[in-house]
C-alpha cells in the first residue's frame, strides 16, 4: 500500500456524501448529439452480478443475507422466468445492445473465429444502451466488468472500451476475471491503473466489489451536484460471485457453520422456500442432486468455499445498498428505474480446486505500484509478493488463494434447475430480475410470470426514456432492436412475445409459450419440455409431441440463419469440415488451425518428437485449451503430460527427464487412456488419463508453445527452450 494511503472506504463514502471535492466528470468517450430532453425522464440503474444461480439471493429462496435486494423486490417486481445467454461475454453483449449476442459479434467469448457472429468484439452495427441514452440527453456511467472486446491489453486499441461505446465515465476491468484484491485490466476511463496508483480511490484494504460500489456511489453523488437537471444511465457490473472465492474475513465469519450440513440440506431448504414464495410451481420435481456430502473428504474446506461465496454476495448487496442510499439522499430514488439480474447460472468450473505444484513454485515478487497483473493467470502473485495457491490445503478467501466453489455447490445455486453456466437448460440461462421504480411501477411486491430476456432491457430503456433508437450511428447501419419493452408488465399488461432463442457453444434452445426445445451440444438431440408443468426439465416430451418439436426446430433454424448464428462456430459444430488425415508432420513454431489439426475426438494416437537440440523447459506440443485438449511439456526439468476432459485436468509427470541429450521422444495415448512416453531406450513417463478426448478441442495445435487457452498449469505461451525439428503424428483408430 502507499505510505500516504490513509483514506478508508468509510471516509471515501463520507467524502462522497458530505462535501469532499468530487471527481471531475468531463467526458472522455464518444459523445453523441444530445437530443431534446423529455420531461421527467427517469434515471436508469442497471446492476448485474456474475456467475450466480437462480436461488442465490434471499428474495429468490436463498439463506444468504441480501436485505437491499429483498427490499427492492418487496417494493417492486420479481420476474420468475427471465433469461440470460448462459455465459458472461454473450450476456454482456446482448444486455448492452438489445440484440442477440451473435448479431453484436459476440456469439462466444473474446476470440475471433473469423465468422460474423463470432468475432469476439462488439461490432459497429450495434449501439449500446449508453450510446442511445446519450442521444436522449443522459449522462452515462459504468463501474465493473466490461468483457465485450478482445482488445483488452495496454497496447491494444481501445475502440470498444466503455468510454468509446457511450459512457462518460468508467471505473472497472476490461477483461473478465482476476483477483478481487488486485484485478487484472483495471482502468479508470481509458487509463490502466492499479489499486496502489489510483489517486481517486485509496481504501486501506482494496476489495474489487467494494471498489465497484464505492465508485458508483461517487458517480451518483457527483452527477447531481454537477448536472442536476439531466438524468443518468449507470451500468454496475459486479464480478461477484465469480471465482476466485475471495471475501473479507469479517464477511466470511457471518457464514461460519451455515453450510456444514452439506449440499442436499441447503438445496432442499431453498427448494421449499422457492415454493412458498410462489417463484416455482409446488408440483415441479427437484432436478438431480450433484454430490454426496457423506463422501466429501475435505468437508471443512468444502463448506468454506460456500461460506466465502455467500460472503461475496453479502458484500455486493451492501454495496448496492450504498448506491441506493445515495439515490435517496439525492432525492432521486423514486424516479430511478433499477434493474438487477445475473449473467448466467451457477458455475460448475473446477478452477483452483486441486493443488498445482507450479503455483507453489511460481517465482512470486513484490509488485511495483504501477505494475499491472499479467493478462494470463494463474499462477500469479499478490501485490505484496506472495504466490497465489489453490486446492484443499489452503482455505479460500484471502488474496493469496484462487479457488472456485465447484459443481456441487453450483447445483445448489441453481436450485431447482438442471445444469449450469454454458448450457441452455434452465440452470444455465435462468436469472432473477428485480425491477424497482416507485414513480413508474404500479405493482409492488408482485411476481411477473411471463418469460423475458436480456434483449428486452434495451427496449425498456428506450421506452421509458423517450429515446430514439437510431437507424444509423457514426455512419454505420444499426440493426433493429430484438427485444420487447417490459413496461406493459409494470401495469399487469401482457408482453405479447412470439419466442426467445438461445445458442452458446453449440447448446441450443427456443422458448415459445409453454414449450421449450433444447439441446446439449452442437450434435446433441433436441429435447422438448412443457415449462408450465415441468420447468425443471425432467420429462422429455419430444416423442409424444413430434410435430411441436419439428415446428420449433424449424423456427430456431430460421432465427439462427438470420441472427448470424449459422454456421455454428467451428469450435462446437461437427458440421465444420475437419481433417480426415491420419498422418501429419509438424515443425517447430507451427500453429495449426482446428480444421487442419488431427481430429482426435474419441481416437487414440501417437507422435514422435525429433529434436535438433533437447533441453530446457516449455511446451513441446499442445492441442486444445482449458476445456478439451492435451499437452506434452517439461516444467522444472520434469516431463509432464496433461489432458483436459470437459475442463477437468489430469496431470501425469515423471521425476525427471535427466540431463542426457535425447534425439527423440515417442508419446502414445491408447483407447483405455494409458499414456506412455519413451526416449533414449527407456520409459520416461507412464500413467492413465480418463481416456481419449470425447470432443475435438476448440483451439488448434501448436508446436513448441501453447497459444490461446492453455491446456496445462503454466502461463502461455510457455515456449520450449530447446529446438524441435519435427513432430510426426499418427491417429491410430
Amino acid at each position: 500500500m502507499k505510505t500516504n494511503q490513509q483514506t478508508t472506504r468509510r471516509n471515501f463514502l463520507k467524502a462522497a456524501g458530505l462535501g469532499m471535492t468530487g471527481v471531475m466528470m468531463g467526458s472522455v468517450g464518444c459523445r453523441g448529439m444530445i437530443g431534446k430532453q423529455k420531461k421527467r425522464q427517469p434515471n436508469i440503474l442497471l446492476i448485474m452480478s456474475d456467475d450466480m444461480g437462480f436461488s442465490d439471493i434471499g428474495c429468490y429462496g436463498s439463506e444468504i443475507h441480501t436485505p437491499t435486494l429483498n427490499t427492492l423486490a418487496a417494493n417492486g417486481l420479481r420476474f420468475t422466468q427471465f433469461y440470460n445467454t448462459a455465459r458472461c461475454c454473450p450476456t454482456r453483449a446482448s444486455l448492452m445492445t438489445g440484440l442477440y449476442s451473435h448479431q453484436a459479434g459476440m456469439g462466444h467469448m473474446t476470440s475471433d473465429s473469423g465468422q460474423v457472429g463470432y468475432r469476439g468484439d462488439l461490432n459497429q452495427n450495434c449501439v449500446t444502451i449508453a450510446e442511445v441514452m446519450q442521444l436522449a440527453g443522459y449522462r452515462t456511467y459504468m463501474t465493473g466488468k466490461w468483457h465485450v472486446t478482445r482488445f483488452d491489453g495496454p497496447e491494444d486499441s481501445n475502440h470498444n472500451w466503455p468510454c468509446q461505446r457511450g459512457f462518460d465515465r468508467f471505473y472497472g476491468t476490461i477483461k473478465g476475471g482476476g483477483n478481487f484484491y488486485d484485478p487484472t485490466s483495471l482502468c479508470r476511463d481509458n487509463t490502466f491503473i492499479t489499486p496502489e496508483n489510483d489517486s481517486e480511490y485509496e481504501p486501506e484494504i482494496y476489495y474489487y466489489t467494494n471498489a465497484i460500489s464505492d465508485n458508483a456511489t461517487r458517480y451518483v453523488k457527483d452527477h447531481f451536484e454537477q448536472t442536476p437537471n439531466r438524468p443518468f444511465f449507470m451500468y454496475v457490473a459486479y464480478t461477484s460471485a465469480h471465482w476466485p472465492m475471495h471475501a473479507l474475513p469479517e464477511d466470511i465469519a457471518k457464514y461460519h457453520g451455515v453450510y456444514d450440513e452439506g449440499y442436499e440440506a441447503i438445496r432442499k431448504a431453498r427448494f421449499d422456500r422457492l415454493k412458498r414464495m410462489g417463484l416455482i410451481d409446488p408440483d415441479w420435481e427437484l432436478s438431480e442432486q450433484a454430490g454426496d456430502w457423506d463422501k466429501v473428504e475435505h468437508k471443512e474446506w468444502e463448506a468454506r468455499c460456500m461460506e466465502v461465496y455467500a460472503a461475496m454476495i453479502d458484500c455486493m448487496d451492501r454495496g448496492i445498498g450504498r448506491i441506493v442510499e445515495q439515490l435517496r439522499r439525492s432525492g432521486q430514488l423514486d424516479n430511478t428505474l433499477i434493474f438487477f439480474l445475473q449473467d448466467n447460472g451457477g458455475c460448475a468450473e473446477d478452477m483452483g480446486r486441486s493443488d498445482h505444484k507450479n503455483w507453489r513454485e511460481f517465482k512470486a515478487h513484490k509488485m511495483a505500484p504501477d505494475e499491472l497483473q499479467p493478462s494470463v493467470w494463474p499462477p500469479m502473485t499478490t501485490r505484496d509478493g506472495r504466490a497465489v495457491l489453490g486446492g484443499p490445503s489452503v482455505m479460500p478467501g484471502p488474496a493469496d488463494t484462487y479457488i472456485g466453489y465447484g459443481e456441487n455447490w453450483a447445483n445448489v445455486s441453481n436450485t431447482p434447475f438442471r445444469l449450469y453456466k454454458h448450457w441452455e437448460h434452465e440452470g444455465g440461462v435462468s436469472t432473477p430480475l428485480i425491477i424497482h421504480w416507485p414513480a413508474g411501477v404500479d405493482r409492488k411486491g408482485e411476481l411477473v410470470k411471463e418469460p423475458g430476456h436480456l434483449i428486452d432491457i434495451m427496449a425498456t430503456c428506450v421506452d421509458v426514456s423517450g429515446a430514439d433508437y437510431p437507424v444509423e450511428y457514426h455512419g454505420n447501419n444499426i440493426k433493429p432492436m430484438e427485444g420487447l419493452s417490459l413496461r406493459p408488465a409494470f401495469a399487469s399488461q401482457p408482453l405479447n412475445r412470439t419466442a426467445i432463442y438461445f445458442e452458446h457453444e453449440g447448446n441450443r434452445a427456443i422458448r415459445k409459450g409453454k414449450w421449450k426445445l433444447v439441446a446439449k451440444g452442437a450434435d446433441g438431440p433436441w429435447e422438448l419440455y412443457d415449462m408450465e408443468k415441468d420447468r425443471t426439465e425432467m420429462h422429455d416430451l419430444k416423442s409424444q409431441y413430434p410435430q411441436v418439436a419439428t415446428d420449433l426446430e424449424a423456427m430456431w433454424k430460421v432465427w439462427a440463419e438470420r441472427a448470424d448464428v449459422l454456421p455454428l462456430t467451428p469450435y462446437w459444430s461437427s458440421n465444420q469440415t475437419l481433417s480426415k488425415k491420419k498422418n501429419f508432420t509438424f515443425r517447430s513454431g507451427d500453429d495449426i488451425p482446428r480444421e487442419q489439426a488431427p481430429n482426435i475426438a474419441g481416437k487414440s494416437f501417437t507422435f514422435t518428437v525429433n529434436f535438433d537440440q533437447f533441453g530446457g523447459d516449455g511446451v513441446i506440443i499442445a492441442q486444445g485449451g482449458s476445456a478439451e485438449g492435451y499437452a506434452l511439456f517439461i516444467q522444472g526439468g520434469v516431463l509432464c503430460f496433461v489432458t483436459r476432459h470437459g475442463g477437468k485436468e489430469t496431470l501425469l509427470k515423471d521425476t525427471s527427464v535427466g540431463t542426457d541429450s535425447l534425439e527423440s521422444m515417442i508419446c502414445t495415448l491408447d483407447r483405455k487412456g494409458a499414456v506412455q512416453v519413451t526416449g533414449g531406450n527407456r520409459t520416461l513417463l507412464s500413467g492413465n488419463v480418463p481416456g481419449p478426448l470425447e470432443k475435438m478441442p476448440v483451439d488448434g495445435l501448436q508446436i513448441g508453445r501453447d497459444l490461446k487457452g492453455t491446456v496445462g498449469p503454466y502461463q502461455a505461451p510457455f515456449a520450449y527452450e530447446g529446438n524441435i525439428k519435427t513432430v510426426v503424428f499418427k491417429i491410430l483408430d
